[in-house]
């Protein structure tokens, strides 16, 4: 239940604006890739043209080297052998969980042993046996999602395709099925595309994000290496829980705008007008990077659980940072910045 996917240049507009432009993507067999990013981005227009619910304008889409995909060959969606577990689950409501997982099974004129079998194992794996003669409406949020998943299972595709699966949820149970939802994947070796706009739940479940903007890869790349360098000023705003500095750059040292003092040691081989990318749990006190140091105010502070999160002005500039404490507004305090933990890039560009 393994797939290679390629993607090559594919393009789509709607309504005269260019949502997914010369795209290219390859998903390599039992890997989960995410695709990322906000309303409008192109993500779920994608994963539609992969399914085969919506044609691209140009391009070429590939599936175990053989094409399902281009502008002289269309494969139906029902001949692909790929399945999507929808935001809504699409159960069939008057239909018991095993009727909802023989459906397609039945259609697909499988012998009735090969359909028991199968749907038994997909029951057995997402620990729904006991609920087989219940329809959706008897089931948790929760249930229904696994039965979406065993339905999928039980389809045996070469590709799962997930259309932010979990957004339904409150946030206590997202984060539980997140959990129980992988491991069920993975133990399958299923080869997975999952669409989200939550980038904690891309980091969590993906071997790499597609991060999109604009119809486009923005960066492809582990979550480690997106949250450790990003491709671009953007990216690191996107991502999220970083603070992006304005100011000077030259050979290794910084300047943030509008501050006076001395310059900062910082990472990065940018010159001139650049943004420096701060992640929140690195800031310290002032004497851990004397080299580093600064001087700002606190604005606004969050407890955390296992820390403050404080928002501080910096010249004429705001930055999140992690602290040990929660001193009150308006309170002066001497940080410091590691300087092999600052990335230097180019200022964003729209």
């Amino acid at each position: 239940m393994t797939a290679t996917l390629q993607c090559r240049q594919i393009s789509k507009s709607l309504g005269g604006l260019k949502v997914l432009n010369a795209l290219d993507l390859t998903v390599q067999p039992g890997e989960v890739v995410s695709l990322l990013g906000a309303s409008g981005s192109g993500k779920t227009t994608l994963l539609r043209a992969i399914a085969g619910l919506q044609d691209p304008d140009d391009g070429e889409i590939s599936l175990n080297d053989r094409v399902i995909w281009s502008r002289r060959l269309k494969v139906p969606a029902e001949q692909r052998r790929i399945g999507m577990v929808f935001q809504d689950y699409a159960l069939w409501p008057h239909m018991t969980v095993t009727d909802n997982l023989a459906f397609g099974l039945k259609a697909a004129r499988l012998p009735a042993k090969e359909i028991t079998l199968r749907i038994d194992h997909a029951l057995e794996v997402t620990r729904l046996l006991a609920f087989g003669n219940r329809y959706p409406g008897e089931l948790s949020g929760g249930q229904q999602q696994r039965v979406a998943i065993a339905r999928l299972m039980a389809q045996r595709p070469a590709l799962m395709l997930f259309d932010e699966p979990l957004s339904n949820l409150d946030a206590a149970l997202r984060e539980d099925l997140r959990s129980e939802m992988m491991q069920l994947v993975r133990h399958e070796g299923a080869t997975v595309i999952y669409v989200t706009h939550d980038q904690s739940e891309a980091m969590a479940v993906s071997d790499r994000i597609a991060v999109m903007r604009k119809g486009e890869i923005a960066q492809l790349d582990t979550p480690e290496r997106i949250y450790e360098a990003p491709a671009n000023a953007w990216v690191a705003a996107f991502i999220g829980g970083f603070s992006l500095v304005p100011g000077e750059a030259l050979e290794g040292y910084f300047r943030i705008e509008g501050t006076e003092g001395p310059a900062l040691t910082a990472k990065g081989r940018v010159c001139g007008k650049a943004v420096l990318v701060v992640r929140p749990e690195d800031i310290k006190p002032a004497d851990v990077h004397p080299q580093n140091q600064l001087n700002a105010t606190v604005l606004t502070r969050a407890y955390q659980g296992r820390c403050w999160r404080l928002e501080l002005k910096l010249g004429q500039h705001r930055i999140r940072i992690d602290w040990p404490e929660g001193p009150m507004p308006g309170t002066e305090l001497p940080i410091s910045l590691p300087p092999d933990r600052l990335l230097l890039l180019p200022p964003p560009q729209e």
